[in-house]
């Protein structure tokens, strides 16, 4: 019988989308649409947003910021341009600014996957893991198959200690992208501090035979 060495474990970080996308915003400029818009200025937010999307690829997200904020003083309808601001105030840590974008975003078009999942995010970080599961939840509700809302759903579902909840989302997160090493690592981490060592463990080696280096860490100081 393994004796469990104490130890605590942290979830690995899930990551921001680096940046949101929206087919209703992407007609609105890209195919010809925003007829309220003169066309040169479609075209100067159309920069602003591109800019700015690659401020925030270089890890300038002051810069970013700019660049979306004056996407948006030239369209305040412009529902991505608010989303990708806030993925970089988030970056900054300004994640109550951050949710505000988020807001407007979702204010402008209500069924934007991608600005629940990032406010989900920012929720996460402020602790308000039931809106933040609601978040995900809602995600889930719009693309089915998002294995990263359910594994976000599930570090949330695991903060307020809904265990069968998280177990659940862990699982179908797997399902969904069993090549998710991430999946694996949470999954297993979960069932080490649930005292199911055995096949904890198990999820951590697979974790590891996917790519995550930290699992075998954890698998040295809890499987040995």
């Amino acid at each position: 019988m393994r004796i469990m060495k104490k130890m605590f474990l942290t979830i690995v970080p899930f990551l921001l989308i680096s940046a949101c996308s929206s087919p209703t915003a992407r007609d609105r400029y890209a195919r010809g649409g925003a007829k309220d818009i003169l066309q040169v200025q479609r075209e100067t937010i159309a920069k602003f947003n591109n800019d700015g999307f690659y401020k925030h690829s270089i890890k300038d997200y002051r810069g970013a910021i700019a660049d979306y904020s004056k996407a948006i003083e030239l369209d305040p309808n412009y529902s991505t341009a608010y989303c990708n601001r806030g993925v970089a105030k988030a970056q900054l840590e300004d994640h109550r600014g951050a949710i505000v974008d988020y807001n407007k975003a979702i204010e402008l078009e209500p069924d934007f996957s991608s600005a629940y999942y990032n406010r989900g995010n920012s929720k996460h970080s402020l602790k308000d893991y039931r809106g933040a599961i609601a978040d995900f939840s809602k995600v889930i509700e719009l693309a089915p198959n998002n294995s990263m809302a359910y594994l976000n759903r599930g570090v949330n579902k695991e903060r307020i200690k809904d265990t069968r909840g998280a177990m659940a989302d862990y699982n179908k997160a797997i399902v969904l992208d069993p090549n998710d090493p991430t999946a694996y690592y949470n999954r297993g981490v979960f069932k080490i501090k649930l005292g199911q060592q055995d096949s904890g463990c198990l999820d951590l080696s697979k974790a590891g035979e996917l790519g995550l280096l930290v699992a075998y860490e954890a698998i040295k100081k809890n499987c040995n």
